[in-house]
């Protein structure tokens, strides 16, 4: 059985190469199921215009892909950086069990990634957040979910 140490070391591979390759920032993960990686990815942001490619979430695309499943339940994820909120919630989505990183989010904030205003932003009354939002077709909206909510073969996550 490898030592968290191994998968954070390809997670830095990863990232290395996506990053000496000008694709991204210094962001790789692995995700690990029983001792194997299962997924894998870094950050992608500028080689695909893409702001949610950061590694985390590529790595979990990565895995669920190979598994053919949206539930990594019994994994870990190892990652080069603390996650952001949006890397963060996947990680939940995912219902991944435990983190592994290695610089923090003041470290990254430090190299021009600084993330700690989104961090700030999530802790806010919705009414206080910098970016408004609204309800809005709420009964229609409900009306799908209560639709969906009666589907026969619907699959909950």
């Amino acid at each position: 059985m490898h030592e968290p140490a191994y998968f954070m070391k390809k997670a830095i591979d990863l990232a290395r190469r996506g990053m000496r390759q000008g694709e991204g920032g210094p962001f790789g993960a692995v995700v690990v199921r029983d001792g194997a990686i299962i997924g894998e990815g870094w950050n992608r942001v500028l080689a695909t215009n893409d702001p949610t490619a950061h590694g985390e979430v590529s790595a979990i695309r990565d895995a669920c892909a190979k598994l053919g499943t949206f539930s990594l339940a019994g994994c870990e994820i190892h990652t080069t950086g603390q996650p952001c909120p949006m890397c963060l919630g996947a990680i939940h989505w995912a219902r991944i069990g435990r983190i592994y990183y290695g610089f923090s989010i003041g470290d990254a904030a430090e190299i021009g990634f600084d993330d700690t205003e989104f961090h700030r932003q999530m802790r806010l009354p919705e009414q206080e957040r910098l970016i408004p939002s609204e309800e809005s077709c709420r009964e229609e909206a409900l009306q799908l979910a209560r639709e969906y909510s009666r589907l026969p073969n619907r699959r909950h996550y």
